[in-house]
């Protein structure tokens, strides 16, 4: 296997959009092997398990191996493994998710509609003084 920069690899493999959005997130902390921190220009090996934050997902995936260049989204099982759990992609599901979502026609919340949503958020946020009319 050649030697390739871990930016380049992460944006051969499309895990993200540029290299320099590769590059920024490996000096703003959000790449790490074992805990630690990685530069842009640490070299990848086989097998090594890295930690990749791309937004609010903490992804863990493992190198199979290293394409010569940047690989269509079919070919892309063929150079990592990914070992994130299942309960990760739940969590930022769950992030996702929308309180306020209404239909379409079915016009502006009510204040008993309005006073429901908001108890809704404090529970989710945690807050103990949550109580509905």
């Amino acid at each position: 296997m050649d030697t390739v920069r871990i930016d380049k690899w992460l944006w051969m493999v499309r895990l993200f959009k540029t290299r320099s959005m590769a590059t920024d997130a490996c000096n703003a902390g959000k790449v790490k092997m074992d805990g630690n921190n990685l530069k842009a220009s640490k070299s990848i090996k086989e097998n090594e398990i890295y930690v990749v934050r791309i937004g609010q997902l903490e992804k863990t995936v493992q190198v199979l191996g290293s394409p010569k260049s940047r690989v269509g989204a079919p070919l892309v099982p063929q150079f990592y493994t990914d070992l994130t759990p299942p309960e990760e992609y739940e969590r930022v599901k769950m992030l996702s998710m929308r309180f306020e979502h209404r239909d379409r026609g079915e016009g502006r919340p009510t204040k008993r509609d309005r006073r429901q949503i908001e108890f809704v958020k404090n529970l989710y946020r945690g807050d103990e003084d949550a109580s509905i009319d």
